[in-house]
């Protein structure tokens, strides 16, 4: 009986009319540009967060500021480390005697505004390269079903012209016709449901590491804005 299932649901999809076979086409390769976005991101992230939990690890060890920069320098590929690199880069570009020298205090603001502009770049740098792909999968989320719908209200067309035609409203006429439409519509969901899902999980996830960049932000201008009143 499943074999005979399945024939059937393929023969739906051969002998529909080719507007619907269109709709079911792109369906799919909707579908599978979102999985292909999906598996990259639950792949990526879950490295990102094991390089931010292992650089984290190391900033809060007693290891000093050199030490960690160095660390850091052999993986930069973290989103708490690209932060750090950007801040100590600009911290080196400095005199910092001179300017912890400085009785008016005017060099050591002029540096910490620039400490904190260098990480707030940095920050938002990392979170726009995970967030490539987010807005396709947004836009095939909610575009998948009226898609599918469009194939619905084809096929039911054909059903009806197909009774006006043969002039016969028995099953065995308009039931291929209303298959193929919820088959689209099934196919539509199928692709949407995943998409939207994944695109609110991604979201979340990366707003949380964005979070904890800014966090770790403003601990490492502390740092360093202690080194500076010191």
């Amino acid at each position: 009986m499943s074999d005979a299932g399945s024939l059937s649901f393929f023969q739906l999809i051969t002998q529909a009319d080719e507007i619907v076979k269109s709709v079911i086409i792109i369906l799919l390769v909707a579908s599978i540009f979102s999985w292909s976005i999906i598996l990259e991101k639950i792949i990526r992230l879950k490295f990102i967060k094991k390089r931010c939990d292992k650089f984290e690890k190391n900033f809060n060890s007693k290891m000093t500021i050199e030490q960690v920069y160095k660390e850091a320098k052999n993986d930069d590929n973290n989103t708490l480390a690209q932060i750090f690199l950007s801040a100590m880069r600009e911290w080196k570009q400095n005199d910092i005697a001179a300017i912890i020298a400085d009785k008016t205090g005017v060099k050591k603001l002029s540096l910490k505004e620039r400490l904190n502009g260098a990480m707030h770049v940095a920050s938002s740098r990392s979170v726009q390269s995970l967030e490539g792909g987010l807005n396709m999968m947004a836009i095939i989320g909610s575009s998948a079903p009226f898609i599918g719908l469009f194939g619905t209200v084809w096929g039911i067309m054909n059903s009806f012209q197909s009774i006006a035609t043969m002039k016969n409203t028995s099953l065995a006429v308009v039931a291929p016709g209303i298959a193929e439409a919820l088959l689209a519509t099934g196919i539509g969901l199928f692709v949407a449901i995943p998409a939207v899902f994944f695109y609110n999980v991604f979201t979340a996830r990366i707003n949380r590491l964005f979070e904890r960049g800014n966090n770790f932000s403003t601990e490492l201008l502390n740092i360093l804005s202690r080194e500076l009143d010191r």
